[in-house]
């Protein structure tokens, strides 16, 4: 895995609050990737940042931040919080779509574990702004109630052997609207540690986020 860090620090002010992120921005960005981790992870999740590293080569902007404040974290139950970390991702999106260097160009959702419920939910509040999302290992249903407003084409990869979670994701995958697609890593488990799992799940979503998220290309290639 890559070790060099292409991303810059940035306070992200909300009302009444500060969150930590790191933001990285390609040359010549074609999409932006906002990511929503799992409960008790942060910002500096190494798997969601080899991912990042994966999509910024592909020329995807992304964003990781911490969902929740230190003091907040401190407090077991806001992790699993969906409610509270859905109106973080929201807000922060909102931030996103106002910064000099990012503006203008699509954003997608890559959520994790519960940080896809509330990837998800935010696409369904967000509507056609919203245009992909990605969910790694996620828990879908834990966002059931909105899965049927979600518009953005929605990928949800899970590992072959994540038995309990593959069910999940299978529920999720029936009550979405949108163009979607459920794909099953084999001989993967939960966190995708096994010998090239990772890697494959990175090169899944950035062909996925590439292509939904540059759609003036999509239309030239289609006129052209």
């Amino acid at each position: 895995m890559k070790t060099e860090q292409k991303y810059k620090s940035v306070n992200i002010r909300l009302d009444g609050l500060t969150l930590k992120g790191n933001l990285a921005v390609p040359k010549n960005a074609i999409g932006m990737v906002v990511f929503s981790h799992g409960s008790g992870s942060s910002r500096l999740s190494p798997r969601n940042n080899y991912v990042a590293e994966v999509l910024q080569e592909k020329g995807l902007a992304t964003l990781l931040f911490d969902l929740l404040t230190e003091e907040e974290d401190r407090v077991y139950e806001n992790r699993f919080n969906i409610d509270l970390i859905t109106m973080r991702l929201i807000d922060v999106t909102q931030w996103i779509q106002n910064q000099k260097e990012v503006k203008g160009l699509s954003i997608g959702y890559f959520g994790a574990s519960t940080g896809a419920a509330s990837a998800l939910r935010a696409a369904a509040f967000y509507g056609k702004d919203i245009k992909a999302v990605v969910s790694r290992g996620g828990s879908p249903d834990m966002a059931l109630q909105d899965l049927h407003k979600v518009t953005a084409p929605t990928l949800l990869i899970v590992g072959g052997w994540d038995d309990v979670v593959i069910e999940l994701n299978k529920k999720a995958y029936q009550k979405l609207r949108c163009e979607r697609k459920l794909e099953i890593i084999p001989n993967a488990t939960h966190l995708f540690e096994e010998a090239g799992k990772l890697e494959e799940v990175a090169r899944i979503s950035a062909n996925w986020f590439a292509n939904y998220l540059q759609p003036q290309k999509m239309e030239k290639d289609v006129q052209g």
